[in-house]
């Protein structure tokens, strides 16, 4: 009876360590070590990550830890299961070429990511596949040299030089039939108030309907409206820190939002319970900050330089 009670034991603990790795051909899946931490290969589901909206067995995120830190490439996954993004690690941190994804399959983004920002070449691109702002960082994260924006068709709307950020030499802007709209130069980011260094010209090809300085669409995640688990600090209202706040009532200046991971997620002007003139800071799941993007009057502008 001893004998057989200790070869159950055996049995009991053998389907345990089991569960914690799946065999796929040579490879170990989810693997722990005897120290608790995680090794190799892992792919983590929804229902290891307590995610209904993924369904339990489908693939969230896979690829490698090492002491469960991961490293290398790290793929993460849509609900439909679509690449969302594919990012490289070192030491728990991204660190290296990134990737990202559109929910219908075209690339978002890509560039290389390096403490904590962009540096290099990087592109951003429509959900139809082409490229939308070819930029170039250095390796503080702010713009540097050549810099183009581009409309939904591939064709150049805005092109020149930025220096630490800034708008500095001449930017050449297009009309949609490519001809030139305007050549105007920057110092700094200040436009040169000499008359002669802006050159404006009228379109060429007027068969071809111009948008009406339409702004450029926002990012996806740029969400102006203030949370329910997001704490609100500053600013002119008597709501301030004091819930349960009613969110439609949130209005005044200089007013700093801070998601649930205390990062701060909306600055500047608000007017009831959404952001007018400010920044709203996006980040990626790992809490990464990957772009601030700028409103005006409650409308995007454009993209800030990433803050230190």
């Amino acid at each position: 009876m001893k004998k057989f009670t200790l070869i159950f034991l055996f049995i009991v603990c053998k389907i345990g360590l089991a569960q914690s790795f799946v065999l796929k051909g040579k490879d170990t899946v989810n693997l722990v070590d005897d120290q608790g931490k995680r090794q190799g290969k892992w792919i983590l589901t929804g229902k290891l990550l307590n995610l209904p909206e993924y369904g339990p067995d489908v693939t969230v995120e896979e690829g490698k830890y090492m002491n469960s830190l991961k490293v290398g490439i790290w793929k993460h996954y849509f609900p439909n299961g679509n690449l969302q993004n594919k990012l490289t690690f070192e030491n728990n941190r991204p660190n290296g070429y990134a990737i990202m994804y559109h929910e219908n399959g075209k690339i978002s983004e890509e560039g290389n990511w390096k403490n904590n920002r962009w540096v290099g070449p990087y592109k951003l691109y429509y959900d139809n596949g082409q490229v939308q702002q070819a930029f170039n960082f250095n390796e503080s994260g702010k713009r540097e040299g050549k810099q183009q924006y581009l409309d939904e068709n591939g064709k150049v709307m805005i092109e020149g030089d930025w220096k630490e950020g800034r708008e500095d030499g001449v930017i050449t802007e297009y009309w949609p039939d490519g001809s030139l709209k305007a050549k105007k130069t920057f110092n700094g980011g200040n436009l040169d108030t000499d008359p002669a260094k802006t050159q404006m010209f009228e379109q060429k090809n007027t068969s071809i309907v111009a948008k009406k300085d339409a702004p450029p669409p926002p990012p996806k995640d740029a969400n102006i409206s203030v949370k329910a688990d997001e704490k609100i600090e500053g600013g002119s209202t008597a709501l301030v820190n004091k819930p349960p706040v009613d969110l439609s009532t949130i209005t005044g200046k200089g007013i700093t939002i801070y998601n649930k991971n205390r990062q701060k997620s909306k600055s500047g002007d608000f007017e009831h319970g959404k952001l007018i003139n400010g920044k709203v800071y996006i980040y990626t799941d790992n809490g990464i900050l990957t772009r601030v993007a700028l409103f005006e009057g409650g409308v995007y502008k454009g993209d800030s330089p990433l803050e230190d």
